[in-house]
């Protein structure tokens, strides 16, 4: 093969790269260009988290009718029975109505850092499908429902420090005040958008929204209306003891409802927060029994059941993120702390806490906020930051400054609720009247105030 004819193939070899090159790069510039990934996809109604969810509904419900009614009313004293349990029930009836008007609008719309906006105002623009945004995966009308069981237990608890002596048109103008006043606010800061939230305050269930919020303003009730006729002289010791117990068990089995519930799912934190639950309840229990069988020789069935709802309130905050030892050691301090504030340090002070909702419940749920910036562990909230660090987290993850962001939230509630709640309180007491006519006291509230009694 002579050596033009070489060339000549090489060049045609050339030519015919050169030509599929070009198709080539025509074709690509042909080809229209790779769709972007497609955005994850909206999140879709669950039907197993919207079951657990009516379920929790129905069992936090249970815990004020009939749970708080029978275990605050087997306290009392058999003239006063029927007005204690008349006020849980009224109690739900007016929060329910005034959560669906304003209250939940007020608590869990994004209208800013202090207080929510009126846009779900008479719940208008609330559909058959809509969703929340801390709530994705079941109905928003489930979600409503759900937090109105809080809104509704809060106002009754604080029922138990004024028992025995005020006025029922008169509690019934707190109470609805005081839900749209104090507690959608607190609830908005804390788990609605607001500023406590976002400073990183931790309160998985309710610690500082409910129970210290709730004995806060017991204690203040107790302060301004005074003390019963006879404390301190009279026997006030309670009627029932059974009522009481009934009571406090359908509490303990509602709380599952409370704590787990909380969790907006049927999944591992639902299940965590509920053997949590379980376990600081019964060492909270334990606690004050021995406790009291420690100081007074005998251990009393009040007593029990009283340090059974201590550590139901002590683990309220924390259920969400600490471990089975973290509840523990919550349940054991809660117990004896609570039965010291129900017992000596009322007496110390000397106000008339009718059924102890702030030794409980504000003392209660002040230890549990406190701890939980102690035992929040990230190994149980699984969550880290960009920087892999854990975040909802406490002290025993090196996180000391979790316990003054605790405190603060803790401090902030108690100051706003005082204030609000007095103001409240005075503003009632100058157009109706806080407290029932002595010798009305005297007869019993069912009587008088109901036209009832029971034999």
């Amino acid at each position: 093969m002579t050596m033009q004819k070489v060339r000549g193939l090489a060049l045609a070899a050339a030519g015919a790269s050169l030509t599929a090159i070009y198709a080539a790069t025509a074709l690509a510039q042909q080809t229209p260009p790779a769709a972007p990934p497609a955005a994850p996809p909206a999140p879709k109604l669950d039907t197993g988290d919207t079951a657990w969810m009516l379920t929790s509904t129905a069992l936090v419900l249970m815990m004020t009718i009939p749970g708080l009614a029978l275990f605050y009313a087997g306290m009392v004293r058999r003239k006063n029975v029927l007005a204690t349990a008349m006020q849980s029930f009224a109690i739900t009836a007016l929060v329910t109505v005034l959560w669906m008007i304003i209250g939940y609008s007020l608590a869990f719309t994004t209208g800013g850092n202090i207080i929510g906006d009126l846009s779900r105002f008479f719940l208008r623009g609330m559909a058959v499908d809509s969703v929340h945004d801390l709530a994705k995966t079941i109905p928003e009308s489930v979600f409503m429902c759900f937090q109105m069981t809080f809104a509704i237990i809060t106002p009754a608890l604080i029922a138990g420090a004024f028992a025995e002596r005020m006025k029922f048109s008169a509690m019934m103008w707190f109470m609805g005040l005081w839900s749209i006043v104090v507690y959608a606010p607190i609830a908005h800061w804390v788990w609605g958008g607001g500023f406590l939230g976002t400073w990183g305050v931790l309160d998985f269930a309710g610690g500082t929204v409910v129970h210290i919020n709730a004995g806060v303003a017991g204690l203040v009730c107790a302060l301004v209306l005074g003390k019963r006729k006879g404390y301190g002289n009279d026997n006030l010791a309670p009627h029932n003891l059974v009522l009481s117990v009934i009571g406090a068990s359908l509490l303990w089995v509602g709380w599952f409802g409370f704590n787990a519930g909380s969790a907006v799912s049927a999944g591992a934190s639902a299940g965590m927060a509920m053997a949590v639950t379980q376990i600081a309840t019964a060492a909270a229990a334990l606690a004050w029994m021995f406790a009291e069988w420690a100081m007074r020789g005998k251990p009393s069935v009040l007593g029990v059941i009283s340090g059974a709802v201590a550590g139901l309130v002590a683990i309220t905050p924390a259920s969400g993120f600490v471990n089975p030892t973290g509840a523990l050691i919550i349940g054991l301090v809660a117990g004896v702390v609570c039965f010291w504030a129900a017992t000596s340090l009322k007496n110390m002070l000397g106000y008339d806490d009718s059924l102890d909702a702030f030794g409980v419940h504000g003392i209660g749920g002040f230890v549990g906020a406190v701890l939980t910036g102690v035992f929040a562990t990230q190994a149980i909230t699984g969550k880290v930051d960009e920087k892999n660090q854990p975040v909802l987290a406490g002290l025993i993850d090196g996180n000391a400054g979790q316990v003054l962001t605790q405190i603060y939230g803790a401090a902030v509630t108690i100051l706003y609720c005082a204030v609000a709640t007095f103001i409240i309180l005075k503003v009632v007491d100058v157009i109706i009247g806080l407290r029932v006519d002595p010798e009305q006291e005297v007869e019993g509230l069912d009587i008088n105030l109901h036209g009832e009694t029971v034999h």
